[in-house]
Protein backbone atom coordinates (compact mmCIF):
# COMPACT_ATOMS: atom_id res chain seq x y z
CA UNK A 1 0.00 0.00 0.00
CA UNK A 2 2.75 2.35 0.80
CA UNK A 3 6.45 2.50 -0.64
CA UNK A 4 8.81 0.62 1.63
CA UNK A 5 10.70 2.71 3.48
CA UNK A 6 14.73 3.03 4.31
CA UNK A 7 15.91 1.33 7.65
CA UNK A 8 16.17 4.98 8.97
CA UNK A 9 12.86 5.28 8.28
CA UNK A 10 11.76 2.07 9.89
CA UNK A 11 13.50 2.73 12.57
CA UNK A 12 11.42 5.81 13.39
CA UNK A 13 8.39 4.73 12.62
CA UNK A 14 8.38 1.38 14.63
CA UNK A 15 8.27 3.92 17.52
CA UNK A 16 5.24 5.80 16.39
CA UNK A 17 2.03 3.86 17.67
CA UNK A 18 -1.60 4.85 18.83
CA UNK A 19 -4.04 2.77 20.89
CA UNK A 20 -7.60 2.19 19.88
CA UNK A 21 -9.48 3.99 22.66
CA UNK A 22 -12.94 3.36 20.37
CA UNK A 23 -14.73 1.90 17.89
CA UNK A 24 -18.33 2.09 16.19
CA UNK A 25 -18.29 0.27 13.07
CA UNK A 26 -16.24 1.94 10.36
CA UNK A 27 -15.18 5.15 13.03
CA UNK A 28 -12.15 3.98 15.19
CA UNK A 29 -11.12 6.67 17.61
CA UNK A 30 -7.07 6.47 18.60
CA UNK A 31 -4.63 7.56 21.27
CA UNK A 32 -1.18 8.90 20.86
CA UNK A 33 1.17 9.29 23.62
CA UNK A 34 3.38 11.85 22.44
CA UNK A 35 2.16 15.42 20.53
CA UNK A 36 5.15 14.92 18.12
CA UNK A 37 3.44 11.10 16.91
CA UNK A 38 0.22 12.24 16.09
CA UNK A 39 -0.44 11.74 12.18
CA UNK A 40 -1.66 14.60 9.65
CA UNK A 41 -5.23 14.01 8.08
CA UNK A 42 -5.27 11.70 5.49
CA UNK A 43 -2.74 9.54 6.76
CA UNK A 44 -2.78 5.98 6.96
CA UNK A 45 -2.47 4.00 10.32
CA UNK A 46 -1.76 0.43 10.21
CA UNK A 47 -2.66 -2.17 12.73
CA UNK A 48 -4.22 -6.04 13.26
CA UNK A 49 -7.53 -7.90 14.70
CA UNK A 50 -7.22 -10.28 17.30
CA UNK A 51 -7.47 -13.10 14.56
CA UNK A 52 -4.32 -11.33 12.94
CA UNK A 53 -6.12 -9.40 10.18
CA UNK A 54 -4.80 -6.51 8.62
CA UNK A 55 -6.40 -3.24 9.33
CA UNK A 56 -6.19 -0.06 7.54
CA UNK A 57 -7.37 3.37 9.34
CA UNK A 58 -7.25 6.57 7.21
CA UNK A 59 -7.46 9.70 9.68
CA UNK A 60 -10.41 12.03 9.33
CA UNK A 61 -9.88 14.52 11.56
CA UNK A 62 -8.44 15.33 15.11
CA UNK A 63 -9.84 15.51 18.44
CA UNK A 64 -9.14 16.94 21.72
CA UNK A 65 -5.13 16.01 23.00
CA UNK A 66 -3.39 13.22 21.62
CA UNK A 67 -6.51 11.66 20.10
CA UNK A 68 -7.34 11.07 16.02
CA UNK A 69 -10.87 10.25 14.47
CA UNK A 70 -10.27 7.48 11.88
CA UNK A 71 -11.88 5.76 9.27
CA UNK A 72 -11.69 2.29 8.01
CA UNK A 73 -10.82 1.27 4.87
CA UNK A 74 -11.15 -2.28 5.75
CA UNK A 75 -13.57 -4.11 7.71
CA UNK A 76 -12.77 -3.79 11.56
CA UNK A 77 -14.21 -6.84 12.78
CA UNK A 78 -12.33 -8.75 15.57
CA UNK A 79 -10.79 -5.23 16.51
CA UNK A 80 -9.86 -4.66 20.05
CA UNK A 81 -9.80 -2.10 22.67
CA UNK A 82 -6.18 -1.03 23.20
CA UNK A 83 -4.72 -2.64 20.00
CA UNK A 84 -1.85 -0.84 18.53
CA UNK A 85 -1.63 0.95 15.26
CA UNK A 86 1.60 1.96 13.39
CA UNK A 87 1.46 5.81 11.95
CA UNK A 88 2.94 4.93 8.80
CA UNK A 89 3.03 9.29 8.41
CA UNK A 90 2.54 8.92 5.01
CA UNK A 91 -1.23 8.81 2.70
CA UNK A 92 -2.53 5.72 0.56
CA UNK A 93 -0.16 4.90 -1.82
CA UNK A 94 -0.41 2.40 -4.87
CA UNK A 95 1.54 0.94 -7.41
CA UNK A 96 1.13 1.89 -11.02
CA UNK A 97 3.12 0.33 -14.23
CA UNK A 98 2.45 -1.49 -17.24
CA UNK A 99 2.17 -4.71 -15.02
CA UNK A 100 -1.43 -3.47 -13.63
CA UNK A 101 -3.32 -3.96 -17.09
CA UNK A 102 -5.44 -6.77 -17.38
CA UNK A 103 -5.52 -6.68 -13.61
CA UNK A 104 -8.24 -5.86 -10.42
CA UNK A 105 -7.31 -4.20 -7.63
CA UNK A 106 -8.34 -2.19 -4.55
CA UNK A 107 -8.13 0.85 -2.92
CA UNK A 108 -4.57 0.43 -1.85
CA UNK A 109 -3.89 -1.29 -5.42
CA UNK A 110 -3.48 -4.74 -4.07
CA UNK A 111 -4.71 -7.40 -6.28
CA UNK A 112 -8.07 -8.59 -6.07
CA UNK A 113 -8.19 -11.68 -8.56
CA UNK A 114 -6.06 -13.78 -6.90
CA UNK A 115 -3.23 -13.19 -9.44
CA UNK A 116 0.73 -12.61 -8.89
CA UNK A 117 1.82 -9.61 -6.87
CA UNK A 118 2.82 -7.09 -9.01
CA UNK A 119 6.56 -6.13 -9.17
CA UNK A 120 6.33 -2.80 -10.12
CA UNK A 121 8.64 -0.16 -7.92
CA UNK A 122 7.22 2.90 -8.56
CA UNK A 123 4.31 4.28 -6.24
CA UNK A 124 2.24 7.42 -6.05
CA UNK A 125 0.14 8.69 -3.68
CA UNK A 126 -3.55 8.65 -4.37
CA UNK A 127 -4.27 12.21 -2.89
CA UNK A 128 -2.70 15.59 -4.25
CA UNK A 129 -3.51 19.05 -4.93
CA UNK A 130 -4.97 19.96 -8.03
CA UNK A 131 -2.00 20.57 -10.50
CA UNK A 132 -1.04 24.88 -10.83
CA UNK A 133 -0.19 25.05 -14.78
CA UNK A 134 -3.41 26.43 -16.31
CA UNK A 135 -5.11 24.45 -19.06
CA UNK A 136 -7.45 23.96 -21.91
CA UNK A 137 -9.44 21.18 -22.55
CA UNK A 138 -10.58 22.68 -25.61
CA UNK A 139 -7.42 21.42 -27.17
CA UNK A 140 -3.51 21.70 -26.24
CA UNK A 141 -1.75 25.24 -26.53
CA UNK A 142 -5.40 26.67 -27.86
CA UNK A 143 -4.98 24.39 -31.16
CA UNK A 144 -8.61 22.68 -32.66
CA UNK A 145 -9.27 20.13 -30.02
CA UNK A 146 -9.35 16.51 -31.07
CA UNK A 147 -12.73 14.80 -31.37
CA UNK A 148 -12.62 10.83 -30.51
CA UNK A 149 -14.80 8.71 -32.49
CA UNK A 150 -17.12 6.29 -30.42
CA UNK A 151 -18.80 4.38 -32.95
CA UNK A 152 -22.05 4.84 -31.54
CA UNK A 153 -24.72 7.13 -33.97
CA UNK A 154 -26.49 8.87 -31.12
CA UNK A 155 -23.19 9.89 -29.11
CA UNK A 156 -21.02 10.68 -32.23
CA UNK A 157 -24.22 12.87 -33.92
CA UNK A 158 -24.96 15.05 -30.48
CA UNK A 159 -22.67 14.44 -27.98
CA UNK A 160 -19.23 14.36 -29.46
CA UNK A 161 -16.30 13.41 -27.21
CA UNK A 162 -13.31 15.69 -26.97
CA UNK A 163 -10.23 14.36 -25.46
CA UNK A 164 -9.84 15.67 -21.52
CA UNK A 165 -13.77 16.28 -21.43
CA UNK A 166 -15.73 14.85 -19.12
CA UNK A 167 -19.10 12.80 -19.70
CA UNK A 168 -22.31 11.95 -17.46
CA UNK A 169 -24.25 8.82 -18.33
CA UNK A 170 -27.64 10.03 -15.82
CA UNK A 171 -29.98 7.56 -15.50
CA UNK A 172 -32.06 5.41 -12.91
CA UNK A 173 -31.30 1.95 -12.48
CA UNK A 174 -32.30 -0.44 -15.39
CA UNK A 175 -31.37 1.98 -18.20
CA UNK A 176 -28.96 0.66 -19.14
CA UNK A 177 -25.90 2.91 -18.28
CA UNK A 178 -23.50 -0.03 -17.61
CA UNK A 179 -23.97 -1.28 -21.14
CA UNK A 180 -23.18 1.71 -22.81
CA UNK A 181 -20.36 1.90 -21.20
CA UNK A 182 -18.80 -1.29 -21.79
CA UNK A 183 -19.91 -0.51 -25.23
CA UNK A 184 -17.62 2.52 -25.37
CA UNK A 185 -14.70 0.94 -24.03
CA UNK A 186 -15.00 -2.22 -26.35
CA UNK A 187 -14.86 0.40 -29.17
CA UNK A 188 -12.36 2.40 -28.03
CA UNK A 189 -9.96 0.03 -26.98
CA UNK A 190 -10.55 -2.21 -30.53
CA UNK A 191 -10.73 0.96 -33.18
CA UNK A 192 -8.32 3.41 -31.55
CA UNK A 193 -5.84 1.35 -29.05
CA UNK A 194 -6.42 3.39 -26.61
CA UNK A 195 -5.82 2.51 -22.43
CA UNK A 196 -8.53 2.76 -20.03
CA UNK A 197 -8.92 2.86 -16.38
CA UNK A 198 -12.55 1.52 -15.38
CA UNK A 199 -13.29 2.61 -11.59
CA UNK A 200 -16.34 0.33 -9.97
CA UNK A 201 -17.49 2.96 -7.11
CA UNK A 202 -19.94 0.94 -4.65
CA UNK A 203 -20.44 -2.24 -7.39
CA UNK A 204 -22.28 -5.62 -6.96
CA UNK A 205 -19.42 -8.45 -6.59
CA UNK A 206 -21.93 -9.92 -9.29
CA UNK A 207 -21.32 -6.74 -11.75
CA UNK A 208 -17.69 -6.67 -11.38
CA UNK A 209 -17.52 -10.51 -11.69
CA UNK A 210 -19.23 -10.31 -14.85
CA UNK A 211 -17.43 -7.01 -16.47
CA UNK A 212 -13.83 -9.19 -15.85
CA UNK A 213 -15.27 -12.12 -17.47
CA UNK A 214 -17.01 -10.06 -20.71
CA UNK A 215 -13.67 -7.81 -21.09
CA UNK A 216 -11.56 -10.93 -21.04
CA UNK A 217 -13.83 -12.85 -23.85
CA UNK A 218 -13.39 -9.46 -25.89
CA UNK A 219 -9.79 -9.82 -25.51
CA UNK A 220 -10.16 -5.94 -23.81
CA UNK A 221 -8.41 -7.01 -20.63
CA UNK A 222 -4.80 -6.39 -21.25
CA UNK A 223 -6.08 -2.55 -22.06
CA UNK A 224 -7.87 -1.67 -18.91
CA UNK A 225 -7.05 -1.56 -15.23
CA UNK A 226 -9.85 -2.08 -12.92
CA UNK A 227 -10.09 -0.52 -9.45
CA UNK A 228 -13.10 -1.94 -7.28
CA UNK A 229 -14.54 -0.78 -4.08
CA UNK A 230 -17.30 -2.80 -3.74
CA UNK A 231 -21.08 -2.32 -1.91
CA UNK A 232 -19.84 -4.75 1.11
CA UNK A 233 -17.04 -2.79 1.94
CA UNK A 234 -16.69 0.30 4.20
CA UNK A 235 -17.74 3.63 3.01
CA UNK A 236 -14.24 4.93 3.40
CA UNK A 237 -13.24 2.28 0.62
CA UNK A 238 -16.00 3.19 -1.41
CA UNK A 239 -15.56 6.87 -0.84
CA UNK A 240 -11.49 6.54 -1.69
CA UNK A 241 -11.22 3.94 -4.45
CA UNK A 242 -12.23 7.01 -7.04
CA UNK A 243 -9.06 8.85 -5.90
CA UNK A 244 -7.15 5.75 -6.63
CA UNK A 245 -8.70 5.23 -10.41
CA UNK A 246 -7.87 8.87 -11.11
CA UNK A 247 -4.29 8.28 -9.69
CA UNK A 248 -4.27 5.60 -11.87
CA UNK A 249 -5.33 7.38 -15.09
CA UNK A 250 -2.64 10.35 -14.28
CA UNK A 251 0.29 8.24 -14.35
CA UNK A 252 -0.76 7.05 -17.73
CA UNK A 253 -1.48 10.28 -19.05
CA UNK A 254 1.70 11.37 -17.81
CA UNK A 255 3.73 8.85 -20.25
CA UNK A 256 2.01 10.85 -22.92
CA UNK A 257 -1.00 8.40 -23.39
CA UNK A 258 -4.74 9.14 -24.02
CA UNK A 259 -6.57 7.42 -21.45
CA UNK A 260 -10.51 6.72 -20.98
CA UNK A 261 -11.80 6.82 -17.29
CA UNK A 262 -14.97 5.05 -16.90
CA UNK A 263 -16.59 5.32 -13.63
CA UNK A 264 -19.27 3.36 -12.76
CA UNK A 265 -21.09 4.53 -10.66
CA UNK A 266 -20.03 8.19 -9.63
CA UNK A 267 -23.47 8.87 -7.45
CA UNK A 268 -22.45 6.13 -4.83
CA UNK A 269 -18.83 7.67 -4.85
CA UNK A 270 -21.39 10.86 -2.71
CA UNK A 271 -23.22 7.84 -0.99
CA UNK A 272 -20.05 6.88 0.40
CA UNK A 273 -19.10 10.62 1.32
CA UNK A 274 -22.30 10.88 2.96
CA UNK A 275 -21.83 7.91 5.62
CA UNK A 276 -18.67 8.97 6.35
CA UNK A 277 -20.04 12.49 7.09
CA UNK A 278 -22.75 10.73 9.16
CA UNK A 279 -20.34 8.12 11.09
CA UNK A 280 -17.89 11.70 11.46
CA UNK A 281 -21.36 13.13 13.20
CA UNK A 282 -21.26 16.39 11.03
CA UNK A 283 -24.65 18.08 10.51
CA UNK A 284 -26.16 17.01 7.44
CA UNK A 285 -27.45 20.17 4.71
CA UNK A 286 -31.05 20.64 3.81
CA UNK A 287 -30.89 17.85 1.53
CA UNK A 288 -30.09 15.12 3.84
CA UNK A 289 -26.17 15.09 2.04
CA UNK A 290 -23.25 16.10 3.10
CA UNK A 291 -22.51 19.78 3.76
CA UNK A 292 -18.78 19.36 1.95
CA UNK A 293 -20.96 17.76 -0.85
CA UNK A 294 -19.53 20.42 -4.04
CA UNK A 295 -16.48 20.63 -2.37
CA UNK A 296 -15.78 16.90 -2.50
CA UNK A 297 -17.23 16.25 -6.11
CA UNK A 298 -14.94 19.45 -7.59
CA UNK A 299 -12.23 18.06 -6.06
CA UNK A 300 -12.19 15.01 -7.57
CA UNK A 301 -13.70 16.01 -11.02
CA UNK A 302 -10.67 18.82 -11.09
CA UNK A 303 -7.83 15.96 -11.74
CA UNK A 304 -10.18 14.55 -14.64
CA UNK A 305 -8.29 16.91 -17.59
CA UNK A 306 -5.53 17.20 -20.47
CA UNK A 307 -2.04 17.32 -19.12
CA UNK A 308 0.01 20.19 -20.75
CA UNK A 309 2.90 18.32 -22.55
CA UNK A 310 1.39 15.30 -21.74
CA UNK A 311 -1.74 13.06 -23.02
CA UNK A 312 -5.52 13.23 -22.14
CA UNK A 313 -8.31 12.07 -19.35
CA UNK A 314 -11.36 11.81 -20.74
CA UNK A 315 -13.96 10.48 -18.32
CA UNK A 316 -17.40 8.89 -19.10
CA UNK A 317 -18.99 8.72 -15.66
CA UNK A 318 -22.27 7.03 -15.02
CA UNK A 319 -24.40 8.66 -12.65
CA UNK A 320 -27.59 6.76 -11.07
CA UNK A 321 -30.33 9.18 -10.14
CA UNK A 322 -32.52 8.51 -7.56
CA UNK A 323 -36.18 8.08 -8.21
CA UNK A 324 -35.59 9.49 -11.46
CA UNK A 325 -35.54 12.74 -10.07
CA UNK A 326 -32.48 15.25 -11.87
CA UNK A 327 -33.03 18.13 -8.89
CA UNK A 328 -31.55 15.53 -6.56
CA UNK A 329 -28.83 17.68 -5.24
CA UNK A 330 -25.57 15.29 -5.96
CA UNK A 331 -26.55 15.15 -9.37
CA UNK A 332 -26.89 18.61 -9.89
CA UNK A 333 -23.07 18.60 -7.93
CA UNK A 334 -22.25 16.38 -10.19
CA UNK A 335 -23.42 17.56 -13.42
CA UNK A 336 -22.13 20.93 -12.67
CA UNK A 337 -18.34 19.44 -13.31
CA UNK A 338 -19.18 17.63 -16.77
CA UNK A 339 -18.84 19.27 -20.21
CA UNK A 340 -21.73 16.75 -21.34
CA UNK A 341 -24.81 14.74 -19.83
CA UNK A 342 -26.64 11.89 -21.51
CA UNK A 343 -29.94 11.56 -20.02
CA UNK A 344 -31.02 8.11 -19.89
CA UNK A 345 -35.13 7.82 -20.06
CA UNK A 346 -36.98 4.42 -18.45
CA UNK A 347 -39.68 5.29 -20.82
CA UNK A 348 -37.16 4.17 -24.07
CA UNK A 349 -35.82 1.68 -22.46
CA UNK A 350 -38.90 -0.25 -21.66
CA UNK A 351 -39.65 0.33 -25.18
CA UNK A 352 -36.73 -1.39 -26.22
CA UNK A 353 -34.59 2.03 -27.69
CA UNK A 354 -30.74 1.28 -27.18
CA UNK A 355 -28.52 3.47 -26.23
CA UNK A 356 -32.19 5.14 -24.42
CA UNK A 357 -31.11 8.41 -24.31
CA UNK A 358 -33.56 11.29 -24.26
CA UNK A 359 -32.43 14.01 -26.30
CA UNK A 360 -34.35 16.62 -25.18
CA UNK A 361 -33.18 16.31 -21.29
CA UNK A 362 -29.50 15.75 -22.83
CA UNK A 363 -26.94 18.42 -24.03
CA UNK A 364 -23.31 18.88 -24.62
CA UNK A 365 -20.69 21.91 -24.46
CA UNK A 366 -18.98 20.13 -27.33
CA UNK A 367 -21.58 19.83 -30.02
CA UNK A 368 -20.18 23.32 -31.06
CA UNK A 369 -19.52 24.53 -35.20
CA UNK A 370 -15.70 25.19 -34.48
CA UNK A 371 -15.31 22.05 -32.83
CA UNK A 372 -17.46 19.13 -34.84
CA UNK A 373 -17.26 21.18 -38.25
CA UNK A 374 -20.35 23.02 -40.13
CA UNK A 375 -22.02 20.22 -41.76
CA UNK A 376 -22.14 18.13 -38.10
CA UNK A 377 -23.43 20.93 -36.32
CA UNK A 378 -26.02 21.71 -38.90
CA UNK A 379 -27.58 18.39 -39.22
CA UNK A 380 -27.18 17.66 -35.55
CA UNK A 381 -29.29 20.80 -34.91
CA UNK A 382 -31.85 19.54 -37.29
CA UNK A 383 -32.26 16.15 -35.57
CA UNK A 384 -32.89 18.15 -32.13
CA UNK A 385 -35.41 20.30 -33.99
CA UNK A 386 -37.38 17.26 -35.17
CA UNK A 387 -37.14 15.49 -32.23
CA UNK A 388 -38.18 18.41 -30.19
CA UNK A 389 -41.33 18.74 -32.66
CA UNK A 390 -41.92 15.27 -32.43
CA UNK A 391 -42.47 15.07 -28.97
CA UNK A 392 -44.79 17.98 -28.75
CA UNK A 393 -47.15 16.43 -31.47
CA UNK A 394 -46.46 13.02 -29.92
CA UNK A 395 -49.50 13.56 -27.83
CA UNK A 396 -51.86 15.30 -30.37
CA UNK A 397 -51.32 11.96 -32.64
CA UNK A 398 -52.09 9.74 -29.82
CA UNK A 399 -55.78 11.72 -29.71
CA UNK A 400 -56.27 12.70 -32.65
CA UNK A 401 -54.57 10.38 -34.85
CA UNK A 402 -51.68 11.55 -37.07
CA UNK A 403 -53.95 12.24 -40.45
CA UNK A 404 -55.29 15.57 -38.67
CA UNK A 405 -52.08 17.07 -38.33
CA UNK A 406 -51.22 19.48 -40.93
CA UNK A 407 -49.60 18.20 -43.90
CA UNK A 408 -46.09 19.33 -43.06
CA UNK A 409 -45.98 18.64 -39.58
CA UNK A 410 -46.96 15.03 -41.01
CA UNK A 411 -44.00 14.58 -42.73
CA UNK A 412 -41.38 16.03 -39.81
CA UNK A 413 -43.44 13.83 -37.58
CA UNK A 414 -42.82 10.61 -39.63
CA UNK A 415 -39.28 11.84 -40.21
CA UNK A 416 -38.18 12.29 -36.40
CA UNK A 417 -39.69 8.63 -36.12
CA UNK A 418 -37.44 7.33 -38.46
CA UNK A 419 -34.78 9.20 -37.14
CA UNK A 420 -35.32 8.39 -33.39
CA UNK A 421 -35.40 4.50 -34.52
CA UNK A 422 -32.51 4.98 -36.48
CA UNK A 423 -30.40 6.66 -33.35
CA UNK A 424 -30.75 2.40 -31.88
CA UNK A 425 -28.22 0.61 -32.36
CA UNK A 426 -27.03 -3.13 -32.06
CA UNK A 427 -23.75 -3.34 -29.64
CA UNK A 428 -21.42 -5.50 -29.35
CA UNK A 429 -21.22 -6.62 -25.75
CA UNK A 430 -25.39 -6.74 -26.29
CA UNK A 431 -24.76 -9.67 -28.44
CA UNK A 432 -26.06 -12.32 -26.30
CA UNK A 433 -29.11 -10.65 -25.10
CA UNK A 434 -30.49 -9.56 -28.96
CA UNK A 435 -28.66 -11.77 -31.58
CA UNK A 436 -27.76 -9.05 -33.95
CA UNK A 437 -24.35 -8.50 -34.40
CA UNK A 438 -22.38 -4.99 -33.26
CA UNK A 439 -22.44 -2.47 -35.52
CA UNK A 440 -20.12 0.00 -35.31
CA UNK A 441 -20.89 3.21 -37.40
CA UNK A 442 -18.29 6.19 -38.47
CA UNK A 443 -19.13 9.68 -37.73
CA UNK A 444 -19.01 10.33 -41.55
CA UNK A 445 -21.44 7.85 -42.35
CA UNK A 446 -23.67 8.92 -39.70
CA UNK A 447 -23.44 11.74 -40.17
CA UNK A 448 -24.72 10.73 -44.55
CA UNK A 449 -27.33 8.72 -43.45
CA UNK A 450 -28.70 11.74 -40.88
CA UNK A 451 -29.13 13.87 -43.72
CA UNK A 452 -30.48 11.01 -46.21
CA UNK A 453 -33.47 11.15 -43.65
CA UNK A 454 -33.64 14.25 -43.22
CA UNK A 455 -34.01 15.22 -46.75
CA UNK A 456 -36.90 13.12 -47.56
CA UNK A 457 -35.09 9.96 -49.45
CA UNK A 458 -36.66 7.39 -47.33
CA UNK A 459 -40.30 8.35 -46.70
CA UNK A 460 -41.46 5.67 -48.36
CA UNK A 461 -40.30 3.08 -45.75
CA UNK A 462 -41.69 2.91 -42.28
CA UNK A 463 -40.39 3.98 -39.58
CA UNK A 464 -39.25 -0.02 -38.34
CA UNK A 465 -37.14 -0.33 -40.79
CA UNK A 466 -34.34 2.04 -39.12
CA UNK A 467 -34.89 0.09 -35.47
CA UNK A 468 -31.67 -1.84 -34.69
CA UNK A 469 -29.34 -1.50 -37.53
CA UNK A 470 -26.04 0.25 -38.45
CA UNK A 471 -26.25 2.30 -41.55
CA UNK A 472 -29.38 3.12 -43.10
CA UNK A 473 -30.32 1.10 -46.40
CA UNK A 474 -27.80 2.22 -49.61
CA UNK A 475 -31.20 2.63 -51.71
CA UNK A 476 -34.62 4.27 -50.92
CA UNK A 477 -37.57 1.93 -51.77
Amino acid sequence: MSAEPTKEGAAKLEECYGRVIGVRGPVVDVRFEKLTDIPNVYVVLEGKSFVNKRIVLQVAEHLGKNDVRCIALSDTLNLQLNARFLNTRAPVKIRVGEDLFGRVINVFGQPYDNGPEFTSTEWKPIRHPPREEPFNIKGKYGERPEVMETGIKFVDMLFPLVKGSKTGILGGAGCGKSVVILELINNIVKKHSGVCVFTGIGERIREGNDLYHELKDANLLPKVKLVFGQMNEPPGARYECVNTGITLAEDLAEKNKDVLLFMDNFFRFVQGGQEISTLLGRVPGESGYQPTLSSEVNTAEERIRSIPGGGSITSFQAVYVPADDMTDPAVVAIFSCLDASMALSRDLAQRGFFPAIDAMRSSSSNLDERIVGTRHYRISQKLISLFAKYNSLKRIVQVVGLEELPKEDQVDYKRAEKLINFMTQPFAVAEPFTGLPGAYVPTEDAIEDCERIIAGEFDKLTSKEFYLIGRAPRKAA
